[in-house]
């Protein structure tokens, strides 16, 4: 057990490092090697979260967050990047440690774009959203995360990553046409974004006022009572 916790982190960070190698080989292929980072990226949690043992209890709870996640998205659709779904990943990984919260991230991505939209950005916002679970799981126990004040600064800097990882892909599909990479030309394009990534962040900081401590309230009270994910 111990050997395959070794050897799997081992397997995929050889697998980046050769996607990363032949990126400097083949210029006008960054899009596509680009996503063999983010789905090897989605892969090593799926298979670090199916070596665990998790109960049915536990996996209906993450089943249930992850749908709260997702369909959180569609009454705010009409308003650009707001949106509760990153505030409940955030607390599924404030509560239920780092793989849970990416798992929950990458499954309300998933299921979301079922009615939103399924299209190349779909794995996108599967790692982004899956990395908001994974970072707040990791930063659970800090000072950071359990101060409000962290959190609110927390969900500000994801409103911001979660936009610039989102323009990785579309600088890469929609703008970047081969050769050296414009780095100028991508500084501009995430400042394009700029309203909507602030737009997120607000949101994030308003509903962590409003539901943020109630929330981590009731998701600790389940975990304690029925000793779900420890």
């Amino acid at each position: 057990m111990r050997f395959n916790r070794i050897l799997t982190p081992a397997i995929f960070l050889l697998l980046a490092a050769g996607l990363l190698t032949v990126s400097y080989w083949f210029e006008d292929s960054y899009l596509w090697l680009s996503f063999g980072l983010v789905f090897l990226t989605i892969i090593y949690f799926l298979v670090r979260f199916e070596g665990r043992k998790v109960e049915p209890k536990e996996l209906v709870l993450l089943a249930v967050l992850a749908a709260i996640a997702a369909v959180g998205r569609i009454p705010f659709a009409s308003i650009p990047s707001v949106q509760p779904t990153t505030f409940v990943i955030m607390m599924a990984g404030l509560v239920f440690g780092a793989e849970s919260g990416f798992m929950i991230g990458a499954v309300a991505a998933l299921a979301s774009n079922m009615i939103m939209g399924q299209g190349p950005w779909t794995p996108w916002q599967m790692a982004a959203w899956g990395l908001v679970g994974l970072t707040a799981g990791f930063m659970k126990d800090s000072r950071l995360m359990n101060t409000k004040a962290g959190r609110l600064i927390f969900g500000i800097v994801w409103g911001f990553l979660f936009g610039w990882i989102m323009n990785i892909w579309g600088f890469l599909g929609f703008v970047q046409s081969g050769g050296p990479i414009d780095f100028r030309a991508f500084l501009v394009y995430i400042a394009g974004s700029a309203l909507f990534d602030t737009m997120h962040a607000v949101s994030n900081v308003v509903f962590l006022l409003l539901f943020g401590d109630i929330w981590i309230k009731i998701l600790t009270r389940f975990k304690r009572k029925y000793g779900l994910l420890e």
